[in-house]
């Protein structure tokens, strides 16, 4: 299957177009236009189409239907031979599809030939791209819930495990490792969501639709999608070859979801500090440096960082690339592939090392715990508790203003302050001895009940709901 021949020289392996040409291209030529090298991971997906499509023109009686059970036969003994590696698949064929037709007819001869009958390469590319969608998708959704439920299994052991909350990287408010880790679970769901909606959009068939115009032979288009368990059939066939936006929605959906992980692993680079020291990841997702010892670095949350523009890039590059495009199929749109296929691999790769990378860390209780105690985390609490006497919050929050003001010039913590010192800074007498316990952090995320809050009850709540999404 290895040996090369000229694109014009009617053999088997000959590009399917070459009957129209009397010179073929030189071999650098051949080497820009070939696509094999990256449609070649759609190779089953290609036969699986092909049996169906094999199968439909014996049922129409448009091929005798014993050529038709033969053709569909030797495509399937052809799919175990790929996957065995008994066949290796020549690169110097033009695209995957043009290799598996030569197979086929090395060994059917004309029967093989009959297989392409009311077909064309435009609908046969859009319809592998589908195939390939629908079972490679559901891997990555696979991995990401996976990862959610290794945030769970984390915050499930955190319930009570304070820190800080953060808003522009200052000292905000005291919230919980549970609820900070719900916040990331929260955002995978909704990743997931992108991904089974944009499945919905691509469950249905374009084979049929030719190069743009269809056939005027008798095919049965809902025969094919039926067989193929699409939901039904593409509805215009200049619009099932001419456009890419499946594979622009996925890379949209890839992108978002590299944000987050992206995001994700920007705080495990900054908890891993030696100012935070909030977690400390496994020496197997680690390195070290060349010149300092003594260094342990997080280059696996850096990796992931790093790599989400390549995710980011190769979304522009698909965008860039439809723009500009009349209907119906343009060569512009072998490209796409590459793009989706590496956008894929890269995002499945970074969901799968992070979820690695994040189980097997150690989390600094303590030193979190710290983070709630200075930077007035509880000054809003202090606000509320005057609320609760009655003080309207403007005024409130002007009082305890004024309050966080003179305990900065005094180096004091508000709950350092006695109670006589906390009337005095916040000139109001409405302060009795309960207020020591609103404004201790362990109560001050405990207090916040309010649905979706850090209180422990409400955590497990969300908790719950988030197993049941993932089963």
């Amino acid at each position: 299957m290895s040996e090369k021949k000229s694109a014009v020289d009617g053999g088997n392996h000959a590009a399917l177009w070459h009957g129209r040409f009397a010179e073929g291209p030189d071999a650098e030529a051949v080497a820009f236009e070939t696509s094999i090298h990256v449609d070649s991971r759609m190779a089953l997906d290609d036969i699986r189409g092909s049996i169906a499509h094999a199968s439909m023109l014996g049922k129409t009686g448009i091929i005798p239907a014993n050529e038709a059970d033969e053709i569909a036969a030797e495509l399937a003994k052809i799919a175990v031979e790929i996957k065995t590696g008994k066949i290796e698949i020549d690169t110097s064929a033009e695209d995957i599809h043009s290799f598996i037709e030569g197979v086929l007819t090395d060994r059917l001869g004309d029967i093989g030939r009959k297989l392409h009958t009311g077909r064309s390469r435009n609908d046969q590319i859009a319809l592998d791209e589908r195939l390939y969608l629908k079972h490679a998708v559901p891997d990555l959704r696979k991995a990401v819930t996976d990862l959610i439920a290794a945030l769970i299994d984390i915050a499930e052991k955190n319930l009570n495990t304070l820190m800080s909350g953060y808003t522009h990287m200052q000292r905000a408010q005291p919230i919980t490792l549970a609820h900070h880790l719900c916040a990331w679970s929260q955002m995978l769901v909704r990743d997931c969501c992108r991904l089974d909606d944009a499945l919905k959009r691509i469950d249905f068939s374009p084979l049929g639709s030719g190069a743009l115009a269809g056939s005027s032979l008798p095919i049965n288009r809902e025969m094919t999608a039926k067989d193929l368990d699409f939901s039904g059939v593409t509805p215009n066939s200049l619009d099932s070859v001419a456009d890419r936006d499946y594979c622009i929605e996925f890379t949209s959906c890839f992108s978002i979801l590299m944000t987050h992980l992206s995001r994700f692993s920007e705080e495990v680079i900054i908890w891993s500090t030696e100012e935070f020291k909030f977690i400390e990841l496994s020496e197997k997702w680690s390195t070290g440096s060349s010149i300092m010892p003594q260094k342990k670095n997080p280059d696996f949350a850096e990796l992931i960082r790093g790599r989400t523009g390549r995710v980011y890039g190769n979304l522009m590059v698909l965008l860039t690339m439809m723009k500009g495009l009349p209907l119906s199929y343009n060569r512009d749109l072998q490209e796409d592939k590459q793009s989706l296929f590496e956008a894929y691999d890269t995002v499945l790769s970074c969901v799968r090392i992070f979820t690695y990378m994040i189980s097997s860390a150690r989390w600094n209780k303590e030193r979190m715990k710290a983070s709630c105690v200075g930077g007035y985390a509880n000054a809003t609490d202090l606000a509320d508790y005057l609320v609760r006497k009655g003080m309207p919050f403007r005024t409130a929050h002007a009082v305890v203003a004024g309050a966080v003001r003179k305990c900065i010039e005094k180096r004091k913590n508000l709950e350092d302050l006695t109670l006589s010192e906390l009337r005095e800074v916040t000139g109001t007498d409405l302060i009795c001895n309960d207020v020591f316990e609103k404004i201790d952090p362990y109560m001050c995320a405990e207090s916040r009940r309010t649905t979706g809050g850090p209180a422990q009850d409400k955590v497990r709540e969300h908790i719950i709901e988030l197993k049941r999404f993932i089963k």
